[in-house]
């Protein structure tokens, strides 16, 4: 084998490794400790508690941004569909850059009514302490956690699907494929894609 070719070799596989390097850095090395957050009834709801789920899925919204209503239909389903294959949904009520003028009562916005008649049940991140450890910036924005160990891994960070507008017209279920792989003992997938949405509001 001549010097180039062995180059060429060496090269490759180079980069072969960097590829698959930079994909488990992306799919698993980030893992995070449990936090706490308060439901409607003011108890405490710790991720720790989900340990032996298969998955969780956090997920940032607000109800007066006019992207999570959109999705408020596709949450409510994915949630019933997954809750019962050991996926835990919670849904964090996240402030926005453009609230209502008008708002309801605070227990009106502690949950979301979907086209369906199914509630959300929200959960209230106080101090913004979650949304900053897991880096959203917009609702509706999700977030895929696994438990691994003692803390859960992060699996996948972003969109739920690839058209906010039209739910019929999505093509890719950002969301659906990562649970899909993780149940079947498959890698994530894509780590993350950009979501569109309402900025999350910073103290």
């Amino acid at each position: 084998m001549s010097l180039r070719r062995i180059s060429i070799v060496a090269a490759a596989a180079l980069l072969f490794c960097t590829v698959a390097v930079g994909m488990a850095r992306a799919q698993g090395s980030r893992t995070v400790d449990n936090f706490s957050l308060k439901n409607s009834a003011n108890a405490e709801v710790a991720l720790s508690s989900y340990a032996e789920n298969k998955a969780v899925v956090v997920v940032f919204v607000n109800p007066n941004c006019a992207f999570t209503r959109l999705y408020q239909g596709r949450l409510a389903a994915l949630s019933a569909t997954y809750g019962g294959r050991g996926v835990q949904f919670l849904f964090i009520e996240a402030p926005i850059n453009l609230e209502a003028s008008a708002g309801g009562t605070d227990a009106e916005k502690l949950k979301i009514k979907t086209t369906s008649g199914a509630d959300l049940p929200m959960l209230s991140d106080e101090g913004q302490k979650v949304s900053t450890l897991l880096g959203a910036t917009k609702t509706p924005e999700v977030v895929v956690l696994q438990p691994v160990g003692s803390g859960f891994a992060v699996r996948y960070k972003g969109a739920i699907d690839d058209n906010p507008q039209v739910e019929g017209f999505a093509k890719e279920h950002y969301l659906q494929q990562t649970l899909d792989n993780l149940l079947a003992g498959r890698a994530a997938g894509v780590p993350d894609k950009r979501a569109a949405g309402c900025l999350i509001k910073r103290n």
